[in-house]
């Protein structure tokens, strides 16, 4: 497999287990409940993990650019849909731009392999 197929799948999982962590963290009803307390831990040191792994290919910023801007309109579909919490049209367009922000990266930058 490339290294571009590895960093990104690398980038991926971070993702992933970066949102599993959050979504623990609401869970975890302020540290107060045990187990998705734990579980929130251990699946934000993954998440680093694997983000650690992107920055051997890839700059930190753009790495953490991906990152956090996926994680985030990820995160509020999720607060959306399964933690019933609304998002007001401001917010609904800073979070398209911020996924605007990550296709122009993706697409457009010079800065990482496609």
């Amino acid at each position: 497999m490339s290294s571009a197929v590895m960093t990104y799948a690398a980038l991926v999982i971070a993702v992933i287990l970066e949102i599993i962590a959050t979504s623990l963290l609401k869970a975890s009803d302020e540290f107060t409940r045990l187990w998705p307390t734990v579980m929130m831990g251990l699946c934000y040191m993954a998440a680093f993990y694997f983000l650690s792994y992107t920055l051997r290919t890839m700059p930190v910023g753009i790495a953490y650019a991906l990152w956090s801007g996926i994680g985030i309109v990820l995160i509020s579909v999720i607060g959306f849909v399964v933690f019933n919490q609304s998002l007001d049209l401001p917010a609904i367009i800073g979070i398209g731009l911020i996924l605007a922000g990550v296709v122009i990266i993706n697409l457009m930058s010079k800065s990482i392999s496609h």
